[in-house]
């Protein structure tokens, strides 16, 4: 069956997968979308797989102190290559999280002493 761009557009509505990825499940399920999209999941399951044994050794760490000194968050991100890890919207967005997770945090308004009268 011959593969059209309207049947690859109506699975990727569907699934949300690639282009290609859409189209090669209608190949190898000679355009029958129900199968196609089951052939989608099976290999979305197998690359989930794939990727989930590898290992995210790369990363940065941020920390930000409050203004009192008594409240501090740490963020860890982890990456699996040093290029994401040193990207620089990658840094800002994690030293903006520190500094929010500190303003944020509910543990610093009940270390708060009660002023006394």
């Amino acid at each position: 069956m011959a593969i059209t761009a309207s049947m690859v557009k109506e699975l990727r509505e569907m699934t949300g997968a690639g282009m290609m990825d859409c189209k090669n499940a209608l190949v190898e399920t000679d355009g029958d979308l129900d199968q196609a999209v089951e052939y989608l999941k099976e290999k979305g399951l197998a690359k989930a797989a794939k990727k989930a044994g590898r290992i995210a050794a790369e990363g940065l760490v941020r920390i930000a102190i409050s203004e009192d000194e008594k409240t501090a968050a740490v963020v860890e991100v982890n990456s699996e290559t040093d290029f994401v890890a040193k990207n620089e919207p990658l840094v800002t967005r994690s030293q903006r999280r520190s500094r929010r997770s500190v303003r944020t945090c509910p543990c610093a308004a009940s270390t708060r002493r009660p002023a006394m009268s």
